[in-house]
């Protein structure tokens, strides 16, 4: 413990002495003395004086102006003043002191145990105060260190989210050509070895864009703009998809795949389909990867069941190659794997637990794992859903080849792209339905060909060199001719983050679509600008 400087002024050297030879025992004190006033204030400046002890009649200078002397400058007046005196013990002395700015006072004779006994407590007091003031400046620290890290974090989330979008569109987009290659090679003739290549191409996309997902999806729970769309759905018919799924998948493996389905479980609930979906399906995914002989079984049990609600545990049983004991902790976190081997031997990225966990609390249900290691395992999620009545029928998309889909009435589409394979591929696709396209690869380019000609339709990559797809919308949407300025505009948005989406209806996009996208889906949308566009003409 700090020990505390403490002064003794008194004229007498007598009175120093004995008083200093009274606090001599006293723990954590340093005594320093003078018998002149003048000097005393110069300690005080010059030294951290916490305590002084002022007799009130001396020449010169008497306690009262000393004291009032330090309480006046800003260097001393934390001093805790306590007077010595030999005078009256009338009040009007006493009030006279405690106006100078003393905190006490002692009455000589002195008592020696009232006088020990004061001056501990004035350096608990002390040391109290200190304690305090040093807690206070480790708050204030702490509190500037709290400021920093959320600025640092908010940095960094920005940081993640601008690169997330940046691989989102650098990858999706060079995919988006390979699916729009797929689509256009199964509208053509093809024997059976080249179908096999297709859908073995097709799988090998598939996969590449699931593992993007994984990445994009973390991400988005991580950073809180993951969002639960909660509506009401058959989940019987979900789960009749899921095996329909996964019973052609485990045939190539030559395994075994069963649904058992409780009785008691309703045929509607209220939750969100695409999460439920995503949950299982990583289950049965792992247990097809990891089981290379024996069986799969998703067996969906009712644990509770009320009038409006039902407890639901959803499992997944395997007999594959199981996992260790202390691996189990662990297989629910990020990047992580089972075993250090399992990413040589199966591959794989070690996120599609770890999403399934944070699902699996975004829906308020909980994710549990057993395994025998050499022995199978047994993954399971548990949640409460709302019960609810029969659902209208759906209406059913004919997924077409884009080939056969309703040709557009001679349309001229401006495609705007600077990757040379996608805008090959949309090219292909928007003549095939019958459109007369012209090709421009950045947003300065298609404002140019805008100018100069006129266009049903504009077809505009977000990302582009020169000028970006935003710039060159808000570009044609201020354009001069009313004409012009209403041209409807799809942007093509290999983005997944909603704000980016967003940014391109605020920049005057009519429609957005993401990479890869469906070709259904954009002759959808097409038909449905050019049919508002001719309905306001």
């Amino acid at each position: 413990m700090k020990s505390v400087n403490l002064l003794i002024l008194d004229d007498k050297e007598e009175n120093i002495i004995s008083l200093s030879a009274l606090l001599a025992d006293i723990q954590h004190i340093n005594i320093i003395s003078s018998t002149d006033p003048n000097e005393a204030l110069k300690i005080c400046w010059k030294n951290d004086i916490a305590i002084a002890l002022v007799d009130v009649q001396m020449p010169g200078i008497n306690g009262f102006e000393f004291v009032s002397l330090l309480k006046s400058n800003p260097k001393t007046n934390h001093i805790m003043a306590i007077m010595v005196t030999a005078i009256s013990k009338e009040d009007k002395y006493l009030l006279q002191g405690l106006k100078s700015g003393a905190v006490d006072y002692l009455y000589k004779p002195l008592n020696p145990e009232i006088t020990v006994a004061k001056v501990i407590s004035f350096i608990k007091q002390i040391h109290i105060q200190e304690e305090i003031k040093q807690k206070n400046i480790a708050l204030e620290e702490s509190r500037k260190q709290l400021i920093l890290a959320k600025e640092e974090a908010e940095e960094a989330r920005k940081s993640k989210e601008s690169f997330l979008a940046n691989m989102s569109h650098e990858i999706r987009t060079p995919i988006n050509g390979i699916v729009g290659i797929i689509h256009m090679l199964r509208s053509s003739e093809l024997n059976d070895e080249q179908k096999d290549w297709i859908n073995r191409l097709d799988t090998a996309s598939n996969s590449l864009l699931l593992i993007i997902n994984d990445i994009l999806d973390i991400s988005k729970i991580d950073s809180g703009m993951m969002k639960i769309e909660i509506e009401s759905f058959s989940i019987r018919k979900k789960l009749a998809d899921i095996k329909n799924i996964f019973k052609v998948k485990a045939l190539d493996k030559q395994l075994d795949f069963d649904v058992d389905i409780d009785p008691l479980l309703p045929e509607y609930i209220k939750s969100d389909p695409l999460r439920i979906q995503q949950i299982i399906n990583n289950f049965i995914s792992n247990s097809l990867k990891f089981t290379e002989s024996g069986n799969i079984t998703l067996k969906v049990a009712v644990l509770e069941k009320t009038l409006h609600a039902v407890t639901a545990q959803f499992t997944v049983i395997d007999t594959g190659i199981g996992i260790k004991p202390e691996a189990i902790e662990k297989i629910f976190l990020a990047f992580e794997q089972g075993d250090d081997g399992i990413t040589k031997k199966f591959g794989g990225t070690g996120l599609g637990l770890a999403i399934v966990k944070r699902l699996a609390d975004l829906l308020n249900g909980k994710v549990e794992a057993k395994s025998t290691y050499g022995d199978g395992s047994a993954f399971s999620f548990q949640a409460t859903f709302e019960q609810t009545e029969e659902l209208p029928p759906e209406e059913k998309i004919d997924k077409k080849v884009f080939s056969t889909l309703e040709k557009f009435d001679n349309l001229t589409i401006l495609i705007a792209e600077d990757n040379d394979l996608n805008s090959f591929m949309l090219a292909h696709m928007l003549e095939s339905w019958g459109c007369h396209v012209d090709i421009v690869k950045n947003g300065r380019q298609a404002v140019e060909n805008v100018n100069q000609q006129d266009y049903d339709l504009i077809m505009m990559d977000t990302h582009m060199p020169i000028m970006s797809g935003f710039e060159a919308i808000k570009e044609i949407k201020k354009h001069a001719n009313p004409k012009k300025a209403y041209i409807p505009i799809i942007t093509i948005s290999a983005s997944v983050l909603e704000h980016e989406q967003a940014a391109a209806y605020e920049a005057g996009a009519d429609s957005v679509i993401g990479k890869p996208f469906d070709p259904v889906d954009l002759h959808q949308k097409i038909s449905k600008l050019i049919s508002k566009k001719t309905a306001i003409s």
